[in-house]
């Protein structure tokens, strides 16, 4: 995403919102599929000699879950996003690089697919169906658990 700095008035900022391919983001290195476009809404400025963003930029991606290997979408967003750079004479100053960052730093590092509040990865709970999960023993705690070992040897 380009802006040139003719386009923003002097002492104040230019509202840019809509769409670009995510495809200059380089999800696909991350194991990521994007599946919408980069959304954004950004305030941009010039001060001081460099440029800077505020805002919001989001998309939907396709992720696998790391317990069930199942694929799964969710919402990548970087809200508040918050930038600044160096003009060094461009006119042209290109956001993609610094927003490409933000989205990378933003991936989950193990994506499940019951993170965001979805039903339950069908892996949770160390495997154990749903069913099995109600006849698992319960136990005040490891020390019960413990105690009772101990006094059946005894």
């Amino acid at each position: 995403m380009k802006v040139h700095l003719n386009q923003i008035p002097e002492g104040e900022t230019l509202y840019i919102e809509g769409e670009e391919s995510a495809a200059a983001l380089g999800l696909e290195e991350a194991g990521v599929v994007p599946v919408s476009p980069l959304h954004y809404s950004l305030d941009v400025g010039v001060s001081d000699g460099g440029l800077f963003a505020t805002g919001s930029i989001k998309l939907r991606a396709r992720f696998q879950c790391v317990s069930c290997l199942e694929d799964f979408e969710a919402d990548v967003a970087v809200d508040p996003f918050s930038m600044q750079l160096e003009l060094g004479g461009r006119e042209w100053i290109d956001l993609t690089p610094e927003i490409r960052e933000d989205i990378h730093l933003t991936l989950p590092a193990h994506p499940r697919c019951d993170s965001s509040g979805g039903p339950k990865c069908l892996a949770s709970c160390n495997g154990l169906p749903n069913a099995s999960r109600d006849s698992v023993p319960k136990h005040a705690s490891a020390w019960d658990a413990l105690e009772k070992l101990k006094t059946k040897t005894q």
